[in-house]
C-alpha cells in the first residue's frame, strides 16, 4: 500500500456521490476558500464511521468559517451513502468509490485485520488539499473519535 506524503500533489478524482452525480476533486478544491478535507471511511452506517461523519456534520461551519469543503468517501454503493447520508443529516458530499480505485491511489485501501479476521478494505485516512492541489496533510489509520478537534485545531477552525 504506497502512500501519499504531505507536499504530494492530491490525485484528481471525479465519483458519485449520494445522487449518482459526478463530483470532482477539482470542481470541489475550485469552490472552497482554501482547499478540501478528503476522508476515507470503512463502512456507511456502523459506529466509527457514524460517529465521524456526525463529527464532521457538527463542525461543518468551522471548518468552512476556516476556508475548507469536507468530502467522505467509501467503497460503499451510492445507495447505502445515500441511506446513511439522510440517517445522519449529512449536509457534506459523501462519494461512492465502489470499485476502491480512488482508495487504491490514496493509499486508503489495503489489508485490515477486525474480529480475527483479514480482508482487504478502506483504512480510515483523511487529507488536507490545498486549492492548488498540494497535500498539507496526509493522515493514516485516524481515529474515528477526537479526530476532527484535532483537524479543526490544525486548520486554526
Amino acid at each position: 500500500m504506497t502512500r501519499l506524503q504531505t507536499g504530494d500533489t492530491a490525485p484528481d478524482f471525479t465519483l458519485p456521490d449520494t445522487g449518482g452525480a459526478a463530483v470532482s476533486l477539482a470542481a470541489v478544491r475550485a469552490a472552497a476558500d482554501k482547499g478540501v478535507v478528503v476522508y476515507f471511511y470503512p463502512r456507511a452506517g456502523t459506529p466509527g464511521c457514524t460517529t465521524e461523519a456526525c463529527d464532521f456534520r457538527d463542525n461543518l461551519a468551522s471548518l468552512a468559517g476556516a476556508g475548507y469543503a469536507v468530502v467522505g468517501v467509501s467503497a460503499d454503493p451510492v445507495e447505502a451513502i445515500r441511506a446513511f447520508a439522510e440517517a445522519e443529516h449529512l449536509t457534506f458530499p459523501l462519494l461512492s468509490d465502489a470499485d476502491h480505485a480512488v482508495a487504491d491511489v490514496y493509499g486508503a485501501w489495503g489489508p485490515k485485520t477486525f474480529d480475527g479476521r483479514t480482508f482487504d478494505g478502506v483504512h480510515r485516512c483523511t487529507f488536507v488539499v490545498e486549492r492548488d492541489g498540494t497535500l498539507r496533510s496526509a493522515e493514516y489509520d485516524v481515529e474515528a473519535t477526537g479526530h476532527v478537534a484535532a483537524l479543526r485545531a490544525a486548520l486554526g477552525a
